[in-house]
């Protein structure tokens, strides 16, 4: 069984191949974050959503012309690592490129599963080509969190949705961190998801002068996968202290899903977090701050807050800052 689809992109072939290959591009309309090494034999990880990553190798790369590689899920028993191939053809029409995506090598039920998710992302793709403009993917909500790297996966989905629209000359505009910037608070979270790398044996690179959104995604992606093969059991040494791999999680989570409300209230942007992925966090939250935390000066005093505010607010809140309208 297979599935085959073709989207019709105006924009020339190498153009279409970059949206393909690019993790930058692919961020836009496919996945949540992605490491690819794009040669013959080369690999790839693909977060499509948070908990859900693909993985494979590519076997042919022709530049603007065709890409094939072997296609799975990690922990799948019914479709893993290389188990089936996707084959993707770019042909030229008279507006832009052909876009051909055929999956092979799946029984009828995962055709039928797959046909789903890929046209969901190929329409994504359609939409962005066309537009230029990445839009929210509702696929990457958490309503639920089964654990603290599936919840950090998801907020780094929201994070980066913020950063992508951030613009240079708002990198000099305050933040609900009253001592920091825009851009300094982009070299505390850079700096503190590189430390959590580091602890994880990742070899972590931080470039400022990228755009937001790409230093902080080149920074987070080997981060999180070294946290997905780590697990949530043991210790992790961060140089300045050791500590259990759940607290690690914990504070990963609340430097992506607060400073991501703080980037967006310093922007002017919504930052759209599911309440019950914010309630889990909050959850989170109060079992790692306590008073040693606050009288450190890492957190404020909480704000006092209606019990009846969103989940988000509440736990903006619980970190000492005030959220909007309170």
């Amino acid at each position: 069984m297979s599935f085959e689809r073709t989207v019709l992109l105006p924009v020339d072939a190498d153009t279409a191949f970059n949206l393909l290959t690019n993790p930058e591009r692919l961020r836009r309309w496919q996945t949540v974050a992605g490491r690819v090494d794009l040669q013959a034999g080369g690999s790839y990880r693909f977060t499509m959503a948070p908990g859900h990553q693909a993985s494979g190798t590519f076997t042919e790369i022709d530049p603007g012309k065709r890409l094939v590689f072997t296609w799975g899920w990690e922990g799948s028993e019914a479709v893993p690592p290389g188990d089936s191939t996707v084959y993707i053809t770019l042909e030229p029409w008279d507006e832009g490129t052909a876009v051909t995506l055929r999956h092979e090598g799946l029984n009828p039920g995962q055709s039928s599963g797959h046909a789903d998710g890929w046209n969901h992302f190929l329409d994504r793709l359609k939409n962005f080509a066309e537009s230029g403009q990445a839009v929210i993917d509702e696929w990457n909500a958490v309503p639920q969190p089964e654990d603290a790297i599936v919840s950090a996966e998801g907020s780094l989905a929201a994070l980066q949705f913020v950063l992508n629209n951030v613009s240079a000359t708002e990198l000099r505009q305050a933040t609900p961190c009253a001592e920091f910037t825009v851009s300094q608070l982009l070299d505390h979270l850079a700096g503190s998801i590189s430390a959590i790398g580091k602890g994880l044996g990742v070899t972590v690179s931080d470039d400022p002068a990228l755009a937001p959104e790409v230093r902080i995604a080149n920074i987070a992606q080997p981060t999180l996968e070294a946290f997905a093969a780590h697990g949530l059991v043991g210790e992790i040494d961060l140089g300045f202290a050791v500590m259990p791999a759940k607290v690690v999680a914990s504070i990963l989570n609340l430097e992506l899903m607060v400073h991501g409300w703080d980037f967006a209230q310093a922007t002017g942007q919504d930052f759209e977090i599911h309440p019950g992925h914010a309630e889990y966090v909050l959850g989170l939250a109060r079992k790692t701050v306590g008073p040693e935390q606050r009288a450190s000066g890492s957190f404020a005093e909480e704000t006092v807050i209606a019990e009846s505010a969103s989940s988000l607010d509440r736990l903006i809140a619980f970190t000492g800052r005030v959220p909007a309208g309170a």
